[in-house]
């Protein structure tokens, strides 16, 4: 409360706005009474005898302030709510500040908090939905990050009774180690253990965090993490089959040191390699880790295995996206930020669920449409996105290239593209117009089984608009899954929404560090910065890693797994990686592993993929490591040690190296800094990103001109990287996904992630608040396929494909079409992807994880 000249009332600071010439009086004697009365009033509704929450902003006031005994009777305080895993409510300690309405409602724009009751009635109120049995609330915690009293508080710190327990005793600031969006955040700490996450002003989140990035941190702890080396019994014989579990492990595998585990590992590998030649052997890398665990790996296996069959989960995720941004834009990278949303007149967002993928990222896009951007939603599935946009147009799954060729044919024949652009920057209209000549809306309609009308109107917001196009796995996960995202950059090129505030390209990179791992060469057919290991490059790269190199493509992950079921591959090495729940078809990828002669685990936690390993090794979760990842806005970021790595667990970085010492590579690195100063001298792309100034910044976007500089938000304004400096518009046809529906298997199943959950399920499965949330695996049907099985919601049902069966539980989900089913690919106890098809894309060779024919049958 502050007195201003000439007028009898008080002002309440936060809410007037300053005008020319007012004289404010912040500490005259009125406004001083008049906030110590605020402050008594609120205080006499405080718990006494507990304090919640010595951080207490609230307390903080009143000490300073120094109130006397307070003069008001207390009125009655309502229990505690501890129903929730995460968050404790204790609407004893609220002052109806409004601070956690503004938190949901304006900030991660979820609307599930608001008031009830007047005057002294007022109360704190959340939603409630017939259908859930509960609140809509996503768990994020931003209203417990703005409490400033301790009304609304993350459980991790409180005792049984819900009273504080837990004070940190020092805070270290990094990255949340799940999705591409980079929240940075900061680990509250006490005696060497995270009680608490909270999020930090950093440039991907601006302190936002997600019910992940919060609360699932827990994992570190489990006691299933790996600490001890372990190498596998000699009478132990692997079969596709075995169910892994603790009991496994332990009758299974023998403990070792670490000399003995490497020196055997690194033996059985080089003698594989002199048998049976250098490409008998392969790496998967992990997008989980760093950027310089990552270079150091794919380092590993082109120096010492002497081969390029190395890959990572971009495989599976993004690699078709990354082949026509390649292709027609040389570059594999985003053209510009989540964050230019703001700018946008018209977002698309076509084959992604931000608000279950990538959470914060959608709270920009959320933002965006409540202030006038026309948000436009493209998915066979209903999502959260839905209530903010302008038209949600669930077409029929695969269907995408039809519903595209469409939007462009309108964009043509009406003359809405930007002729001029089109002239001077790009090559391939005349082709793009010949191929869609017959693609009209009325044809497309009766593919994709949305109306003529709509695809026009979709087309025209879009040329006419400043747009930025966001696309995920619904884009990539197809056989046609390049076309898709050639239909996208097309229909950028065509309007000349590329390069300008409120327009680019963004594929949504789904692990925390998919970009950065790319860029660091941890793909078959690139070196590092995707210099082509064909072409001269090789040279180079030989010439500074002082070695012979292997000048032919590697296999992918889907070839790898191809190889060692035939027998052609004999040995594996993988960091942090677990085919054999996130490969497609996994009776056909556990066999695989089965088959193999030798196979290396490298890991925090046993997983289905260790069962089959002839040595594992415990390695260091995210919050136990410095190192530096790349978000899905191409900003390298640092992360920071904060905790200890239980028992005899090693940094990554550093079993890698001694993995390539014992395999004959003159190795010596002694920290992450010294690997990433040795990145910089072949990635142009970390030109003015140093060490020194992450640390100092945190975060730095690439490309960056040198160290004074800020990094380039928004690429390709005045041109491409491409040899003729021009984007390239590529025609593509209109082909069915590889298998279809038909009477035996008449649904289309498609899988993806839960709000909760990430990837296989390793870390968040292992995350006490996470399980709970969501602890068992269903299969999500629309209403009308409910009926049509007979079944009630909780009820156990075998959902079939051509490749396997699984039991699991059925979910009620509204927001799906009668036809199509869908699965989380992160519970072992019935994993989707032994359903699912491993049909490849020719170009991306990412598998068809997004579509396939099953059908659905009650349990008996």
């Amino acid at each position: 409360m502050v007195e201003i000249e000439g007028e009898r009332v008080l002002a309440a600071s936060c809410i007037r706005k300053p005008s020319e010439n007012m004289k404010v009086f912040s500490n005259s004697n009125k406004a001083t009474k008049s906030r110590s009365l605020v402050l008594e009033l609120l205080d006499s509704d405080q718990p006494k005898e507990i304090v919640h929450n010595p951080n207490s902003h609230f307390l903080e006031v009143n000490d300073k302030t120094k109130l006397n005994d307070n003069r008001f009777l207390s009125k009655s305080r309502p229990e505690p709510d501890s129903s929730h895993p995460a968050i404790a409510v204790n609407l004893d300690a609220c002052i109806q500040c409004g601070l956690c309405v503004r938190a949901c409602r304006e900030v991660q724009v979820n609307d599930v908090i608001g008031f009830s009751g007047r005057g002294s009635e007022t109360k704190i109120v959340f939603d409630f939905d017939d259908n859930l049995g509960e609140s809509t609330c996503v768990g994020c915690g931003e209203c417990v990050q703005a409490c400033p009293t301790g009304a609304l508080m993350p459980k991790t710190v409180l005792d049984e009774n819900q009273n504080f327990k837990f004070e940190a005793d020092r805070k270290v600031d990094s990255i949340c180690p799940y999705c591409g969006v980079g929240c940075q955040l900061t680990y509250n700490i006490k005696e060497d253990k995270i009680i608490s996450v909270s999020g930090r002003s950093g440039p991907a989140n601006k302190g936002r965090l997600c019910v992940k990035g919060r609360y699932g941190f827990d994992y570190i702890s489990s006691p299933e993490r790996l600490t001890k080396p372990l190498i596998r019994l000699e009478n132990s014989v692997k079969r596709k089959n075995d169910k892994f579990n603790t009991d496994y492990i332990l009758s299974n595998f023998r403990e070792a040191s670490w000399d003995e585990a490497l020196d055997y590992a690194s033996k059985k590998l080089r003698n594989i390699k002199n048998t049976y030649g250098p490409n008998s052997l392969a790496g998967f890398g992990s997008a989980k880790g760093s950027n310089e665990e990552a270079y150091l790996f794919q380092k590993l296996i082109r120096t010492a295995f002497k081969t390029n069959n190395v890959d990572h989960c971009t495989r599976l995720c993004h690699a078709s996206s990354v082949a026509a941004l390649l292709e027609n834009i040389g570059s594999g990278a985003v053209t510009a930020p989540f964050s230019e949303a703001k700018n946008a007149e018209v977002i698309w967002v076509i084959g992604a669920n931000p608000s279950v993928n990538h959470p914060v990222a959608s709270t920009f896009i959320k933002n965006a449409a409540k202030n006038g951007s026309k948000l436009f939603i493209l998915d066979p599935r209903g999502q959260a996105l839905d209530r903010y946009s302008e038209d949600s147009i669930n077409f029929l799954p695969g269907t995408d290239v039809s519903l595209l060729n469409g939007v462009i044919h309108t964009i043509i024949n009406e003359n809405l593209y930007n002729k001029e652009y089109v002239k001077t920057q790009t090559i391939g209209f005349d082709d793009l117009k010949k191929s869609t000549e017959n693609y009209s809306p009325e044809n497309m309609e009766k593919i994709c089984g949305i109306s003529a009308e709509r695809i026009r109107h979709l087309a025209r917001e879009y040329a006419k608009s400043k747009s930025i196009i966001f696309w995920g796995m619904g884009i990539s996960q197809h056989t046609h899954g390049t076309d898709n995202a050639r239909c996208l950059i097309s229909l950028a090129l065509l309007t000349g929404n590329i390069g300008l505030p409120g327009t680019g390209l963004h594929p949504l990179r789904g692990q925390n560090n998919v970009q950065g791992a790319s860029d660091a060469g941890l793909i078959p057919m690139f070196y590092p910065d995707y210099k082509s290991v064909e072409g001269n490059h090789g040279a180079t790269m030989s010439d500074f890693w002082h070695t012979e190199l292997d000048n032919k493509k590697g296999l992918t992950v889907v070839e790898i797994i191809n190889a060692a079921h035939d027998g052609e591959l004999k040995g594996l090495y993988i960091m942090g990686e677990n085919p054999a729940m996130s490969d497609p078809d996994q009776n056909h990828a556990r066999a695989a592993l089965a088959n193999l002669d030798f196979l290396v685990v490298q890991d925090i936690f046993p997983t289905e993929t260790s069962s089959f390993a002839d040595v594992i090794l415990p390695a260091s979760a995210w919050p136990e490591k410095d190192g530096t990842v790349t978000n899905t806005d191409r900003k390298v970021q640092i992360g920071r040690k904060a905790v200890p790595m239980p028992g005899d667990a090693k940094q990554d970085w550093w079993i890698i190296k001694e993995i390539g010492v014992r395999m004959g590579l003159n190795w010596n690195y002694d920290s992450p800094k010294e690997i990433f100063n040795e990145m910089k001298n072949v990635m142009p792309s970390l030109n003015g990103i140093t060490w020194e100034r992450l640390e100092k910044e945190n975060s730095v976007t690439y490309p960056c001109k040198d160290e004074f500089s800020e990094g380039s938000e928004l690429l390709f304004k005045d041109g491409f990287p491409t040899p003729n400096g021009k984007g390239k518009m590529t025609s593509t046809s209109i082909l069915p996904p590889d298998e279809t529906i038909n009477d035996e298997y008449p649904l289309v199943l498609t899988t993806g992630r839960l709000l909760e959950h990430w990837h296989t399920g390793s870390m968040t499965r292992r995350s006490n608040v996470l399980d709970k949330i969501e602890p068992i695996p269903e299969v999500h049907v629309s209403p009308s396929q409910l009926r049509s099985v007979g079944v009630e919601p909780g009820d156990f049902v075998n959902v079939s494909t051509r490749r396997g069966k699984i039991k699991l539980a059925v979910r009620v989900d509204n927001a799906l079409q009668d036809d199509v089913i869908f699965i989380p690919f992160c519970f072992n106890e019935a994993a989707a992807n032994i359903l699912t098809n491993s049909a490849l894309d020719p170009y991306g060779k990412i598998p068809e994880l997004k579509y396939c024919a099953a059908k659905i049958e009650a349990s008996v």
